[in-house]
């Protein structure tokens, strides 16, 4: 049952952590507070700040929830349908709340959608595999 667990929940949780400041700061200045800087070879400097992370992290989490999809079992129908839930929370508190009308909220939203769209692609074609049906022989 484990995993059917959505892995897009840990980048949705980070985002509201860092807008309500759970952890002492917070607000969309702190998505845009800087994480790591590099001086690079061609002398222009690389920032990543605290949204940009959020976003590779939800990266991350879409390519294991794209390979979770290739699998079959008994839980695959509750994963999509989990997956599908955090969506449609992504969308709502895109909607409804002022603290997640950012492009950073936006592209997470855009990541949970391509998750829900792409697990039920790759489900129903890996289980259109699965079917053999008898061509008169």
């Amino acid at each position: 049952m484990l995993t059917a667990f959505p892995l897009m929940i840990v980048p949705f949780v980070l985002y509201n952590i860092a807008m309500f400041g759970i952890v002492g700061f917070g607000g969309p200045e702190w998505l845009a507070s800087e994480v790591t800087s590099l001086q690079m070879v061609s002398g222009a400097v690389w920032t990543l700040s605290f949204g940009d992370l959020i976003i590779v992290i939800a990266l991350v989490m879409l390519f294991a929830e794209i390979v979770k999809a290739t699998r079959t079992g008994p839980f695959q129908i509750v994963d999509h349908l989990l997956s599908l839930v955090v969506f449609l929370v992504f969308l709502i508190e895109f909607l409804l709340f002022q603290s997640a009308a950012t492009d950073v909220f936006f592209i997470l939203t855009a990541i949970a959608f391509v998750d829900v769209a792409a697990g039920f692609t790759v489900a129903l074609r890996s289980a259109s595999r699965d079917v053999s049906i008898g061509l008169g022989r």
